[in-house]
């Protein structure tokens, strides 16, 4: 029987015709970040059962997800490709997987980086290793590993759309905004349903503070985006933070209580983007009232993951605003529990529990601790991962922490002691931390 290749021309093991189109529109839809990634992986496999890379496929689709509640299922869908036949490519994939399920995303990337030397059209290594660049905050690997694989590629591939849609997130993310706009339109010239292509023109126009264009061009377009689910959710994010930037604070008030709260069962992404907005409008001055408490109980259940640091820091959001101390203590605990297993997530955690604590700090009205655990974190906050506009979040938390400072010195109640009411904190608060091997900046990036 001749080997079965892929849309790209890279040959795979146990595959149909069917399956191979099933795989291909998963492979869209988690580019454009619409339709149903996973379920057109299942149907993939049921056209096929012996699809190798169907396989793969699922476990790197649960695996990135940044919800540790995929990990079984990624675990299983891992043993299955590893009981079929595989060619070295597909083999390549399935080491990534195990990297990452030891919390190892680091080494993941090397394996795919070693994927896309070899073959820049392997448009699932490279999706994936652009989602784990993201994962640890990696701007320079987020631009330069699709830039690299570009040559390869041509409008004519399906596929391409996608691929400029990454390149334009990672140009915005490297602060190359003219660059990054100009690709994202390209993008979206090809696939103008491409949420991924969206999501990088409003990055650019939030960076830029062109707030009242954001508004209008996100306006014009909702009706591409409008029920997609997580993805649909966080460009309705974007669009408050216009309104925010424009001192539309009931506005934006208004698209979190009808977009982006409105999910029966919300994802994680769903939650950090409530956490997200409700935080933001509260150091704006609006009262979120019992918003934060219902957020807070739906987040109770993930207070010791401690899987992924932005998830955390979100979190503690929602526990500070809800003023469940209980559910923060168990977050930091499990935080500390964590730094002790090693891997890239302890790295992401080293930095993301002084960034939780400061918080906790905040919301027990230490703003002197909050603000010295915050002023160091600018060096080494994209350790937490996720995007610029996300991490900004904590230097909008330090301006009002220090505010709050001068007022306190003002009426002479400030509090003395920059260490606070918790010693295992203080070294944090020296700022010489930031100086440990693991906090210094990504190393260049991986092609």
């Amino acid at each position: 029987m001749s080997a079965a290749h892929d849309a790209r021309g890279l040959e795979v093991t146990g595959a149909s015709e069917l399956a191979l189109e099933h795989y291909e529109r998963a492979l869209e839809g988690l580019l454009a970040w619409t339709g149903e990634p996973r379920a057109e992986a299942r149907r993939a496999l049921e056209a096929a059962p012996g699809f190798t890379m169907g396989h793969l496929l699922e476990a790197h689709l649960h695996l990135t997800g940044r919800d540790p509640s995929g990990l079984d299922e990624a675990r299983r869908a891992l043993a299955r490709a590893q009981a079929l036949p595989q060619n070295a490519r597909e083999r390549a994939h399935a080491e990534a997987i195990v990297s990452g399920l030891r919390g190892d995303f680091s080494l993941a990337t090397r394996s795919l980086a070693g994927i896309l030397a070899q073959h820049p059209r392997d448009l699932l290594a490279l999706a994936i290793a652009h989602t784990v660049d993201y994962m640890l905050g990696d701007a320079q690997s987020l631009r330069a590993r699709v830039a690299t694989a570009l040559p390869a590629w041509s409008s004519a591939d399906r596929g391409y759309a996608g691929v400029l849609a990454m390149l334009a997130f990672g140009l915005e993310e490297a602060g190359d905004y003219g660059r990054a706009e100009e690709v994202a339109f390209a993008a979206l010239e090809l696939e103008p349903r491409s949420l991924r292509a969206h999501h990088a023109q409003a990055h650019v126009l939030e960076m830029q503070g062109r707030a009242e264009e954001g508004v209008r061009w996100m306006g014009a377009r909702t009706a591409y985006w409008t029920g997609a689910g997580a993805s649909s959710t966080h460009l309705w994010w974007h669009l408050a933070l216009y309104h925010l930037e424009l001192g539309n604070l009931r506005h934006a008030l208004e698209i979190h209580d009808r977009r982006i709260a409105a999910a029966a069962t919300p994802s994680v992404n769903e939650l950090i983007d409530a956490s997200a907005l409700l935080w933001r409008l509260q150091l704006r001055g609006i009262d979120p009232g019992a918003r934060w408490h219902v957020l807070a109980e739906r987040w109770a259940p993930r207070a010791e993951d401690a899987y992924c640091a932005v998830n955390d820091v979100h979190a503690m959001m929602a526990f500070v605003g809800a003023d469940r101390r209980d559910l923060a203590r168990r977050l930091l605990a499990a935080q500390r529990r964590r730094l002790a297993t090693g891997g890239t997530n302890a790295g992401m955690l080293g930095v993301g529990l002084p960034a939780s604590r400061s918080l906790a700090a905040f919301g027990e009205r230490d703003y002197a601790l909050a603000a010295s655990l915050l002023r160091p974190l600018p060096e080494v906050a994209h350790k937490l991962g996720g995007s610029r506009a996300q991490r900004g979040l904590l230097g909008l938390t330090l301006r009002k922490a220090e505010t709050r400072i001068r007022v306190a010195e003002r009426r002479g109640e400030a509090r003395t002691s920059p260490a606070g009411k918790d010693p295992a904190f203080a070294p944090f608060a020296t700022g010489k931390w930031a100086r440990s091997p693991i906090f210094q900046p990504p190393a260049a990036p991986a092609t």
